[in-house]
């Protein structure tokens, strides 16, 4: 459907109040009364509401690139072809072509339709005349517990993305009369969504059965919903309903003390339910440490080895090895997304100290180095934190674990894998560096062994609630909530990230001043290409300091076999002015919308 009124419009005859009038079998299709009155039908059409999860990855334009091209966490190898990618940059993106949407999906229009058969499900499968089949009542009301969660996920992507948006709760009319329609407030939505994913999580639990709103499901039920989903979405939806882009002026009932509790009990739910952050050691020649392994695994939905996930993408593999992969990668066909330095920079030393505090240029070719840390500018990559290693591939790193003298990445100027600036070396890093995690060395063709992005898991629930707690009561308050877990800080949150890192843990006494910088950074390193920092430098409102460029790293080989490190910037970007902060609405769209209702639905800025 190409976009919202289309959608209400051709749905009107399937989706009037009483769905008893809805039988349309004259003309040889389906009607609705026969999908309800039949149990394979009735399932198929649940499955189907939850078929519009985001395909998230590589997908963001046709040239297969990943969301951490459009931020500061990467630039793109083909940021000088024609294409989404260099029209992003170059500042090209109108209400009628967003680069992020043209060649993948209008997010707009494919979650509004993931709404529409939420709806209709939800209506169809309570109204008795319409749903004349006996069904198993615990699988029943889980099948209507996780379309509503499905409804109130698919609204959490529309509001990061736009804002408030109009809250349609069941199906239109044919009578609908559309000028009573109006965007909700950001507030209004996520007091929606929240309401959802507590009443599906009222529903009576069926743990132990194969059927029902379960924590728990088996690896063959891959892209059902959860509790533990329900509650990422509630800690998500909170957090991001108290951050400053909403609550700037504190004026939202989504304070940082509604956020904590509200984030700490999704936490302490899922910890409750067995969720645990993965850490189990993986043999050295499969890969560098637990956070490396657990990114080129597939999730495990029954939970025997893998605890931490919630939720997988259920599309493809993420290809790493083919549209990020580094030259000597067989098959690969493009650098993609390679790693900023300002990301590089981030990766904290062993020891947990900070190699880089800041920059004394605004062009962040100058970094003011940390003289307490054991960085040393002329071997920049020795000693970081096991996630480094994990994340980025850099000049000297080993490519293949199992072979004991593996093919070295050689990023510097002419090596195998060396950083080029000319706009057709598609195939080479223009920041000199090739993203790593998610990738399996042994993918290439014929073979693609690389993991899969999660949606959600608890590290990023841990994180939630450190940010809330640490604004709320500062970084070393106890929290306890309601369901009775453990009392815990927001440094201690924090803790359990860098524990399982490998980095010592953050010392008590800091200002919050000084725990937000960590904080920050922690979240940065921690949640590192999985489509949160693009959204995470929006919602705090500092797309302006972060998104203007990013700087390389050119690296020069001497004769005497030493290096020269160069840091580079890269052209500037057209995308950090502050009508970026929300993605512009289809103005085909808007033209609709202020015909009927006769306000203007646009984002401001476009």
């Amino acid at each position: 459907m190409k976009n919202l009124i289309n959608i209400l419009v051709v749905t009107f005859t399937l989706c009037c109040s009483s769905c008893a009038d809805l039988d349309i079998a004259s003309d040889g299709r389906v009607s609705l009364n026969d999908i309800f009155n039949r149990y394979e039908r009735t399932s198929a059409y649940y499955s189907n509401c939850l078929g519009y999860m985001p395909q998230v990855g590589f997908t963001y334009e046709n040239t297969n690139t990943p969301l951490a091209s459009f931020c500061d966490e990467a630039h793109d190898a083909n940021d000088n072809q024609d294409g989404p990618v260099s029209k992003w940059y170059k500042g090209y993106t109108t209400p009628e072509y967003n680069p992020l949407t043209a060649s993948y999906m209008d997010p707009w229009s494919h979650y509004f339709e993931g709404i529409r058969r939420c709806n209709t499900f939800l209506l169809c499968i309570n109204d008795p005349e319409m749903a004349t089949y006996t069904f198993n009542e615990v699988e029943k009301n889980g099948w209507i517990a996780e379309v509503r969660v499905a409804r109130a996920f698919y609204y959490l992507q529309l509001i990061k993305r736009y804002g408030g948006v109009p809250l349609i709760e069941t199906p239109y009319e044919t009578n609908h009369d559309f000028s009573t329609d109006k965007r909700a407030s950001f507030e209004e939505c996520a007091d929606f969504i929240i309401s959802e994913c507590d009443k599906a999580l009222a529903t009576v639990e069926s743990e132990g059965q194969s059927i029902g709103f379960r924590w728990q499901i088996n690896d063959n039920e891959r892209g059902k919903l959860t509790r533990a989903f329900a509650c990422a979405v509630k800690s998500q939806t909170a957090l991001y309903a108290a951050s400053p882009l909403w609550n700037e002026n504190g004026s939202s009932k989504y304070t940082w003390e509604k956020t904590t509790e509200i984030t700490k009990e999704a936490l302490d739910l899922c910890l409750q339910h067995g969720f645990e952050l993965y850490s189990q050691a993986p043999d050295p020649a499969i890969a560098q440490n637990a956070y490396a392994y657990y990114f080129i695994t597939r999730s495990d939905p029954s939970r025997s080895w893998d605890r931490e996930t919630i939720y997988e993408t259920t599309s493809w593999r993420s290809n790493v090895w083919k549209f990020a992969g580094t030259p000597i990668t067989n098959g690969m066909e493009k650098a993609g997304a390679g790693p900023s330095q300002e990301l590089v920079d981030s990766y904290e030393m062993i020891d947990g100290t900070q190699p880089i505090l800041g920059y004394s240029d605004a062009e962040h070719l100058r970094p003011i180095l940390n003289t307490a840390s054991s960085y040393d500018p002329k071997n920049p990559y020795a000693n970081r934190d096991p996630r480094f290693y994990a994340s980025v591939y850099y000049n000297g790193a080993i490519r293949y674990l199992d072979q004991p003298n593996g093919d070295v990445v050689e990023t510097y100027v002419g090596g195998n894998c060396g950083i080029s600036d000319k706009v057709t070396d598609i195939r080479y890093t223009r920041t000199g560096y090739y993203m790593r995690k998610f990738n399996n060395f042994k993918s290439g063709i014929g073979q693609d062994a690389d993991g899969l992005m999660r949606i959600f898991r608890l590290a990023e629930l841990y994180l939630n609630f450190a940010e809330a707690a640490y604004q709320a009561v500062g970084p070393d308050g106890q929290v306890v909530s309601k369901v009775g877990a453990e009392a815990l800080s927001a440094r201690d949150a924090v803790n359990k990230i860098r524990v399982r890192a490998g980095i010592p843990a953050l010392s008590s006494g800091m200002s919050k001043d000084s725990f937000e910088k960590r904080y920050r950074n922690e979240r940065r390193v921690e949640l590192a290409f999985e489509e949160h920092r693009f959204f995470d430098v929006r919602r705090w409102k500092i797309l302006n300091e972060t998104d203007d460029f990013v700087t390389g790293m050119k690296i020069v080989k001497e004769e005497d076999g030493t290096f020269t490190y160069n840091r580079i910037k890269l052209a500037s970007r057209g995308t950090n002015s502050e009508k970026y902060l929300l993605y512009p609405i289809k103005q085909t769209e808007v033209a609709k919308m202020l015909k009927h209702t006769g306000a203007n639905w646009q984002n401001p800025g476009w």
